[in-house]
């Protein structure tokens, strides 16, 4: 075989030359397994604080408001960070060290927060972390593709996505049971058992930056210090640029998931109590983090078999589904366990997919020198529209009613997966 022909299989594959051969023989490698064992790490870590953190704020004497106007300035934060991190890592060539730099922040922002007496400190503490969370994903994201061929990315990415889950689910059930045994030791101090979480949270998010730097390989990675930032957006392929649009629109009704606990809760209350509700409702969403690291490999291995576009459109379809079926269940005023539970059921099924295979879809329609940015683009468009999503939500939900709400989501969910369709049949 031709050095150029090697050349071109190479960028095909998302792969420097010489890499493609390794990757196409064995898709769990090192580097797939060290960014997924460093991915679950890091969300034990987070995802531990996020679970607690309102209580914490309740113990100090914070208003719920206070809450969600922190978590929206941390969430605006991590998904601007992205693109300015995915532009630098092409720029200067430096993409391991930056998602090192990352993930050491996010133990940092814990130990801010677990020291916190009053709001400021958590503010800053929540920004910390999520800086973090921005400077690494979209970098990660282009060594996993790098490390793999084009034929197998399905596969890395469910796997890599299974992981995460997997601490999404063991950190905050086991954040709640330390919560429990730390309250025996502090009876005098509501505040102390919370801060203890939070000190103990800093060891996982330590092993994860260990994790990285001694399991993750960098691909070969070029500088290319002429690179030029909105020029380079210009350049971006019409195709993917096409592609964030579909993703964004469907992103536009894409609301946290926080507003589906938060469903759940109400409509339990009446005939649960508020406590037992809010129970219930915490239980389906570890059902949703189960359900998608179940089915994140899966996925992967679908959307190798069968392409990743049409398995996408599936997965934006549950989507829509389950937020319509939100706004059924308040139309209908349901208490109905089963009903509730169907319906987290199907949103770890559309998060499964969609975390999965949006990376992928990146890299099959960008070459390998953009692949910094390109994910930086896909982090804040994704980003941005959720921030729009979950606020249009909430205010919906304040105004006028929960119903029109979710309603709303699930026709800009809709929007998403026809112009996904439609960009499918033009390809």
């Amino acid at each position: 075989m031709s050095a150029p022909t090697r050349q071109v299989i190479a960028e095909r594959a998302g792969t420097a030359p010489g890499q493609q051969e390794v990757g196409s023989k064995r898709w769990l490698n090192r580097t797939v397994s060290g960014a997924g064992l460093t991915s679950a790490l890091g969300d034990f870590c987070y995802e531990t604080t996020t679970v607690i953190l309102p209580g914490f704020f309740a113990v100090l004497g914070l208003p719920a408001a206070l809450l969600g106007i922190i978590e929206g300035i941390a969430d605006a934060v991590a998904s601007f960070t992205k693109m300015a991190a995915g532009y630098i890592a092409d720029k200067l060539g430096h993409r391991k060290l930056l998602v090192l730099v990352g993930y050491g922040l996010t133990p940092i922002g814990q130990a801010l927060i677990a020291l916190a007496a009053g709001w400021p400190l958590l503010l800053t503490g929540r920004l910390v972390s999520w800086f973090g969370k921005g400077l690494r994903g979209p970098l990660r994201d282009a060594i996993v593709a790098q490390a793999i061929s084009a034929q197998t990315r399905g596969r890395a990415f469910g796997f890599h996505r299974a992981m995460d889950t997997v601490g999404a689910v063991v950190g905050p059930l086991l954040g709640v049971a330390l919560l429990g045994w730390a309250q025996t030791l502090y009876r005098n101090d509501q505040a102390a058992p919370f801060r203890l979480v939070f000190w103990l949270t800093v060891v996982p998010g330590g092993m994860a930056v260990a994790a990285f730097l001694t399991m993750v390989k960098d691909p070969a990675h070029t500088p290319n210090p002429a690179l030029k930032f909105f020029p380079a957006l210009r350049e971006l392929p019409l195709r993917f640029k096409r592609y964030l649009g579909a993703v964004g629109l469907f992103g536009i009704g894409d609301f946290s998931h926080t507003l589906l606990i938060l469903a759940a809760t109400q409509l339990l209350t009446p005939s649960m109590g508020m406590v037992r509700a809010a129970q219930v409702a915490g239980l389906f969403y570890v059902l949703r983090n189960i359900v998608q690291a179940g089915a994140s490999y899966p996925t992967g291995a679908l959307a190798d078999r069968f392409g990743s576009v049409p398995v996408l459109i599936i997965g934006y379809i549950l989507g829509a589904l389950a937020a319509a079926l939100t706004a059924l269940a308040f139309w209908l005023g349901s208490d109905s366990v089963v009903f509730l539970g169907a319906i987290f059921f199907i949103a770890g099924l559309y998060m499964a997919v969609q975390e999965a295979l949006e990376a992928v879809i990146t890299a099959d329609l960008v070459s390998s020198d953009k692949l910094g940015m390109s994910y930086g683009a896909l982090g804040t468009v994704n980003g941005t529209a959720k921030f729009v999503s979950s606020s249009l939500v909430g205010v919906l939900w304040t105004t006028v009613s929960p119903m029109s709400a979710f309603g709303l989501a699930a026709l800009f969910m809709s929007a998403g997966t026809a112009a996904l369709t439609r960009l499918r049949k033009d390809r």
